[in-house]
């Protein structure tokens, strides 16, 4: 079984969705599709049908959160010597050499990924460019509008 890599924080993350899941949400479907019930005839019921689903859906979810931690390799960088190289789970800061623009990215699990927070999954082009690489290293990255080149002016394990 092929193990995933998983930040400590985005495992925590997981953990704690899955806990809502099971001790609030759960509850709270049975409760609406027992209340479903008592309204009585259950094929013209919209009530229920809507719970029903309700609960299709987070058991689902649940099922998928319990199988992506349990093959889960969960990698805290903040333990690791920082030897300028990138890797999973660090933070790297870039400077575009055409615009003289910086960006920082963090690599994570492609579950945590959310570009809008600068977190990029490890199996994005960006990220399989940088990983590797060591502080001051100048890289190519193949995006949408062209090769842009970038230095790496600082990679932090946080």
């Amino acid at each position: 079984m092929q193990q995933i890599p998983m930040t400590a924080k985005g495992a925590q993350m997981l953990r704690e969705e899955l806990n809502h899941l099971k001790s609030v949400k759960r509850p709270q479907i049975i409760q609406a599709i027992a209340e479903a019930r008592e309204h009585g005839d259950l094929k013209e019921n919209a009530e229920y049908h809507a719970a029903r689903e309700q609960q299709g859906f987070c058991e689902g979810r649940i099922q998928d959160i319990e199988a992506k931690l349990s093959v889960a390799q969960i990698i805290d960088v903040t333990k690791m010597a920082n030897n300028g190289k990138v890797i999973f789970g660090a933070t790297v800061t870039l400077l575009n050499l055409d615009t003289d623009s910086e960006i920082t990215y963090r690599i994570v699990g492609d579950d945590e990924a959310d570009i809008k927070n600068n977190l990029i999954s490890v199996n994005s082009p960006i990220a399989r460019g940088l990983i590797g690489k060591s502080l001051d290293d100048i890289v190519q990255i193949q995006t949408p509008a062209g090769v842009v080149e970038y230095e790496i002016i600082e990679v932090e394990y946080l």
